[in-house]
């Protein structure tokens, strides 16, 4: 089997922020995304989503390095200071490059 490597990027974050969000990967380079609405806690606060304000989303791109750091890099700029924000890398492999962005 031919895999490839690849980068998945995670943003965890609040849900008012998923369409901007959503809006700047694809303008940064990501081909296709994820989105699930999602309940955690953590330091700070629980959120449960019991309402609208109270929301949080999981957002999962796959693409190439340079892509995943330049959306990573974005959002914690543009967003890290005034909304809840988790972002990670994990290396994976795909089976269909082309899918993902440049190699």
């Amino acid at each position: 089997m031919n895999k490839h490597p690849k980068k998945l990027l995670v943003v965890i974050t609040e849900a008012v922020l998923e369409t901007r969000i959503v809006a700047d990967a694809r303008r940064l380079g990501a081909l296709g995304y994820t989105v699930s609405d999602v309940r955690g806690g953590g330091t700070e606060e629980t959120r449960e989503g019991r309402w609208e304000a109270d929301r949080s989303i999981e957002m999962k791109v796959i693409c190439d390095e340079t892509t995943a750091d330049a959306i990573a890099s974005h959002c914690l700029q543009t967003y890290g200071q005034s909304y809840r924000l988790t972002l990670f890398f994990s290396d994976v492999q795909v089976l269909r490059p082309h899918k993902f962005g440049a190699a």
